[in-house]
């Protein structure tokens, strides 16, 4: 592979206190813990990280706690996206003098460009840093869906664009991605639910949300699917399903933070205009992690 992150990457969660104030400490304590429960790498400051309510300044230390937390032990990579190109080359260039590995970077959100707009996007990005880059396609929440086509020219034309988070149910579309780009451009589940059957039409790994919780029960059934034990891979899956939904039953990173809560690791405080869970909606996010 050009570039290899892992096959468990935490999309991490920024812990806050009581006042909404990126804790840190527990930044770095959160990013420790992680690496010692199954993951190949972090990324801070993604969707999960509520990269739309940091300060540029505040994603910066947020990248300095994690390396200090994953004391190289693991990758730390950074989502530097934006709507605004400008911006995206400003926080990858940022990111890349402060130390990341790698970068993340979405398909422009709201402005909803074309395929040959984000082509000259992600082009612009990938000319003006030397660090790996992985692409990132969520149309949820973008409003636009990146096609095989242009995923297919940027990976051949620039070799620091190594992969994609692909965070859409459309197999045939990793089947066709696996078709037509480099062999060793790498594609990552960005939906826990779905890391199975993208792992059988050849995906690499998850970019999870789940993995805060259950990153050594993730990290087995991906090593057992690809050592032939399909059928213990699958029940981990079967097994784990429950909480792949649960943890989206509102906003992310809500309900991960919920449960990062009750697991004793950071506190649930989120900013706005998120909000936390309800007495309810927290009491069947704990039933279900104790089902597990």
């Amino acid at each position: 592979m050009r570039y290899d992150a892992g096959e468990v990457i935490t999309a991490m969660a920024t812990p806050m206190n009581e006042k909404r104030d990126v804790d840190y400490d527990k930044v770095e304590a959160l990013a420790s813990y992680l690496v010692e429960n199954g993951s190949d790498a972090v990324l801070v400051t993604g969707t999960t990280g509520e990269s739309p309510t940091l300060h540029f300044d505040e994603e910066i230390e947020i990248l300095s706690s994690a390396r200090r937390g994953v004391a190289g032990k693991a990758k730390v990579i950074m989502g530097t996206g934006s709507n605004s190109t400008e911006t995206a080359i400003m926080m990858s260039k940022r990111a890349e003098k402060e130390g990341a590995d790698a970068i993340l970077s979405v398909v422009p959100y709201y402005n909803k460009p074309s395929q040959a707009g984000m082509i000259e996007h992600f082009s612009a990005i990938a000319e003006a840093v030397n660090l790996p880059i992985i692409l990132y396609n969520i149309p949820s929440r973008t409003g636009v869906n990146m096609q095989v086509e242009t995923v297919k020219t940027l990976a051949r034309k620039y070799s620091n664009i190594v992969a994609l988070k692909q965070s859409c149910p459309d197999l045939d579309v990793i089947t066709e991605l696996k078709l037509s780009c480099p062999s060793d451009f790498a594609i990552y589940s960005g939906d826990d639910s779905l890391t199975l059957p993208m792992l059988s039409v050849g995906a690499h790994g998850v970019i999870s949300v789940a993995s805060h919780i259950f990153g050594k029960e993730i990290k087995s059934m991906i090593r057992n699917f690809k050592t032939g034990d399909i059928m213990t891979a699958r029940n981990m899956h079967q097994k784990l399903y429950p909480i792949f939904k649960k943890l989206f039953m509102t906003s992310n990173p809500v309900p991960v933070k919920a449960a990062l809560e009750y697991k004793g690791l950071i506190e649930e405080y989120v900013r706005k205009p998120l909000v936390e869970l309800t007495k309810a909606e927290k009491a069947e996010l704990i039933f279900t992690i104790d089902s597990i």
